[in-house]
């Protein structure tokens, strides 16, 4: 076996040049910008270019963008610098930014992460997620074009997510002949659009990234421009934000339990400074402690500032979990399960108010619903527009409700903390983003009123387990008949029953909503606190409903406890539905007469696993009515 040699590291010159290069690259601060704006404003070029000409592209990459180049896939046969961002085979393939690319690359001055991120409509969602963690932007606009809808759009989202200095870097100057007039009409029209916005710093500098004017260094065609150039900005901008002036939060990511002698909160600390002895806050319980120890792998430490990763023991035993916030007592964090919030829609099927979401903010999470879609936002004039939903990639100002109270600071105060995202309880896709404005005042002078008379007492004395039967199927399927047979054969028992459906709700509570997908989302919302109701009463209540969105059915069973719902899915096939038609309305819905018809031109989701199963199509309904029966008796609701 071959004798190991242990080589000492090298302590020449060599080696001391070595450590002072790394020493000066770590004291670099580093700067987070994206690339934004509409289709083919140049975002990749112009990235790809800042990295060409800083001489940060290795050789086999240019060999590689030279090859494509003579195969005919740069602009007119030259090297297309886009490509050195631009990923994804079908970004290569069909010429656009579809993901969003991160590069990292520096300069004597700075070191740099920027996001190249999409400019086609569809892909908002990708240009909102790359902003979301950066803190300066580069705003592309095609100098042919000028502002367009897009443009606009970014420059909203960009205000929505607290970036507060960007730079207008007006593109292809090369195509309007380096023409100074068109420059100014861009700005000009630019710094009107934005006048109203947040923005502190806005920067406009033309360039040609094709050619590398303006870029690095200043251009020979422009000479009537007296600014930075693109880079000179970029290592030059102040975007620091003194996150360790704000009051501290740390959420807690787990909790630190190597043995039985030691527990410690660990996490990020997301703002301020902290120390042992110092007092703190625990989110949303509201009991505060001392701060014992500041542990890190390497030692002790004497405080912890904001981006520090640390454990923290208290003086005091408490139960803290993961999810809660350790925050400054003399600042605390609010604490509300009701917000206000703008919204970015993120999902080919629109937000519906009253639907239920996953709302996810750090380590936080629950159920959650846009009770009220205050407006929503027309990027191109900023004015606020009444609106019932909100379709793909379009702004709304929301209130939220939550199944329980969360913690949070203001999106603007904290980033961290006041930002969420909305995620579908079905597909378990992200559908929306957030950022909160305020906790609602409302919320917190709600109180639940204890009383002696309760759910158990009112069923007692009906000798009967109350519960909600949830019946669901399409129109012609047999709901109302069997749901109306079964509260006549529960009567004649002794039960105390209530029947809810179309004829005593849509004439009453809900003669205010339509059919389409919204008003349907907020009849059912309404159908189901009112069942929860008469479930409270100690009664057994039938609900019958299309109700044909899944999503609903579980917001309805989520409002019960476990045991009192019971989703009865009367099945009957569309063909089925049709012939029978009682009222004639399949007949109109296929004439086009009647709009926004379940099963015709608005979608029926069938239950994937019902409560009971009724086959409506098969057995007559005094049998399903015996089946009914039977079932209630055997899980003892009689």
């Amino acid at each position: 076996m071959p004798k190991l040699t242990l080589v000492q590291p090298d302590t020449g010159p060599d080696s001391e040049v070595f450590e002072a290069m790394l020493a000066e690259e770590s004291n670099k601060d580093l700067l987070r910008f994206l690339t934004c704006g509409s289709v083919d404003d140049g975002k990749s070029t112009l990235i790809g270019r800042l990295l060409y000409d800083s001489q940060l592209v290795y050789d086999d990459q240019i060999a590689a963008l030279e090859a494509d180049a003579k195969k005919g896939k740069g602009a007119s046969g030259e090297v297309d610098l886009a490509m050195l961002v631009d990923g994804l085979q079908a970004e290569r393939e069909q010429g656009i930014t579809i993901d969003v690319a991160y590069r990292y690359f520096a300069s004597p001055k700075r070191k740099f992460i920027v996001a190249d991120t999409p400019g086609h409509e569809q892909y908002t969602r990708n240009m909102a997620t790359g902003a979301s963690n950066c803190d300066f932007a580069v705003l592309l606009v095609d100098a042919r074009k000028g502002v367009l809808t897009q443009t606009r759009r970014h420059c909203c989202i960009l205000n929505l997510l607290g970036i507060k200095k960007i730079a207008l870097a007006v593109n292809k100057m090369d195509l309007v002949d380096f023409s100074s007039d068109r420059f100014d009409e861009i700005v000009s029209e630019f710094e009107a659009f934005t006048k109203s916005l947040n923005f502190e710093e806005v920067v406009a500098i033309p360039v040609a990234a094709v050619k590398g004017d303006n870029i690095l260094n200043p251009s020979a065609h422009m000479r009537w421009y007296h600014g930075p150039t693109l880079m000179a900005h970029l290592e030059t901008v102040d975007v620091v934000s003194d996150r360790a002036a704000s009051p501290f939060r740390m959420p807690v990511q787990w909790v630190n339990r190597p043995d039985s002698d030691f527990r410690g909160f660990a996490g990020t600390v997301s703002a301020g400074v902290l120390r042992p002895g110092d007092e703190v806050v625990a989110l949303p319980a509201g009991k505060r402690t001392t701060i014992e120890r500041i542990v890190t792998y390497d030692g002790d430490l004497e405080e912890a500032r904001a981006g520090d990763s640390v454990t923290l023991t208290l003086v005091d035993e408490f139960d803290i979990s993961r999810g809660d916030i350790l925050a400054a007592p003399d600042a605390e964090a609010e604490v509300s399960d009701q917000i206000a919030a703008n919204v970015i829609w993120m999902d080919q099927n629109p937000m519906l108010p009253g639907r239920d979401y996953i709302l996810k903010m750090g380590n936080q999470s629950a159920t959650a619903s846009i009770s009220t879609l205050k407006h929503k936002l027309n990027v191109d004039n900023l004015e606020h527009q009444a609106g019932t939903k909100l379709e793909l990639n379009e702004v709304g100002y929301c209130n939220l409700s939550m199944s329980r109270a969360l913690v949070f600071d203001p999106y603007a105060q904290d980033r961290d903390l006041g930002g969420f995202i909305l995620i579908d309880r079905l597909t378990n896709a992200t559908v929306g983003a957030g950022m909160i404005e305020f906790g609602l005042r409302r919320a917190t002078n709600i109180h639940w009123q204890a009383l002696d008379i309760d759910k158990s007492v009112r069923a007692q004395m009906k000798a009967q387990k109350p519960c909600a039967l949830w019946f669901t199927g399409l129109s012609g399927s047999g709901k109302s008949t069997v749901a109306s047979m079964l509260e006549k054969q529960l009567h004649t028992r002794g039960q105390h029953t209530y029947l809810l459906d179309g004829d005593n709700v849509r004439h009453g509570l809900n003669k205010d909503l339509g059919f389409t997908d919204a008003d349907r989302v907020e009849n059912i919302r309404r159908v189901a606190e009112t069942a929860k109701l008469f479930v409270d009463a100690g009664l057994i209540v039938m609900v019958s409903f299309i109700s044909p969105f899944r999503s609903e059915r579980r917001m309805a069973r989520d409002l019960f406890q476990e045991n009192e719902f019971l989703e009865v899915f009367v099945d009957a096939p569309l063909e089925v539905c049709e012939q029978r038609d009682p009222k004639g309305l399949y007949k109109k819905a296929r004439a086009g007469e009647i709009k926004n018809f379940t099963g015709i031109d608005s979608a029926y989701e069938q239950p994937e696993s019902a409560d009971i199963r009724l086959e409506a199509s098969k057995r007559t309904p005094d049998e399903l009515v015996s089946e009914l029966i039977s079932n209630l008796e055997k899980k003892g609701f009689i």
